[in-house]
């Protein structure tokens, strides 16, 4: 049995039928049983990981930065949906009837970040922000981590709070599945590019095993993936992707291993 870690990105029902065409593609091709893993929150993941409770994972960039300081996994592969390609943007939303028409137009505002651990949710706009000028724990009004993309637009578009990090294509997903009104929404920014998301596997698995892993991950086509439509393909990857991401780190000062 191969056991297979998921970061709860949305809920994490969603997660697991949205992942289940490719979970059976790849127990088809190991020919090996694989048990879906959705933790709590993405942390859990890194923990499971650590603890040798899970052998691979799809994990978010900064999640697997993370990871990568903590336990001994290696990414080596990142996912291509057919319609986003190998990176992505995160977003910050907004209600158009808030007023707020830039990052300056958020002080004193209410915030939905959706985890700490989140690239796109919470990594990536704090440190937009910052190199803004614009310090989130001084000038936002109150701040809140939603622990989903999903629940961040719907926060958004109930008036829960004013503003709400989110990636791009659960943006999107979020609209396709009626949870807000694209017509009620405005992006008032954008991200870089960011590196998508990776698979990692534990080092000490055996190099056979991970090798079989790497070669049917390698081989999967044109496979049904929930709302982010059609994985096109899996592209081979190593750790010095994210160095990118790192960087973002930085940015925020961020200790690493005090996420232990």
């Amino acid at each position: 049995m191969l056991n297979v870690g998921l970061i709860p990105s949305e809920d994490p029902r969603v997660v697991i039928a949205d992942d289940q065409r490719f979970i059976d593609a790849l127990a088809s091709r190991l020919r090996m049983e694989l048990k879906p893993f959705v933790a709590t929150d993405y942390n859990g993941v890194i923990e499971a990981l650590r603890s040798k409770r899970l052998d691979i994972a799809f994990l978010g960039p900064f999640s697997y930065v993370l990871a990568s300081s903590l336990a001994d996994v290696e990414a080596f592969a990142v996912a291509e949906p057919a319609k986003q390609g190998t990176t992505y943007r995160a977003y910050i939303i907004v209600r158009k009837d808030r007023g707020i028409h830039s990052l300056a137009d958020l002080k004193g505002k209410t915030f939905a970040f959706v985890d700490p651990s989140s690239t796109s949710g919470h990594l990536f706009p704090k440190a937009a922000l910052l190199e803004a000028g614009f310090d989130p724990e001084k000038h936002l009004g109150r701040v809140v981590f939603s622990g989903g993309h999903d629940a961040s637009a719907i926060a958004v578009q109930n008036g829960k709070v004013d503003a709400a990090a989110i990636a791009d294509g659960l943006f999107d997903a979020a609209v396709a599945r009626g949870l807000v009104k694209r017509e009620d929404i405005d992006i008032v920014w954008t991200s870089a590019a960011i590196p998508g998301s990776p698979f990692v596997m534990r080092r000490d698995l055996p190099a056979d095993q991970r090798k079989r892993i790497r070669d049917a991950f390698l081989t999967m086509h044109d496979i049904p993936w929930g709302s982010k439509g059609v994985l096109k393909r899996w592209v081979a990857v190593d750790d010095n992707t994210y160095d990118v991401v790192r960087s973002a780190a930085r940015v925020l000062n961020l200790d690493l291993k005090q996420y232990k």
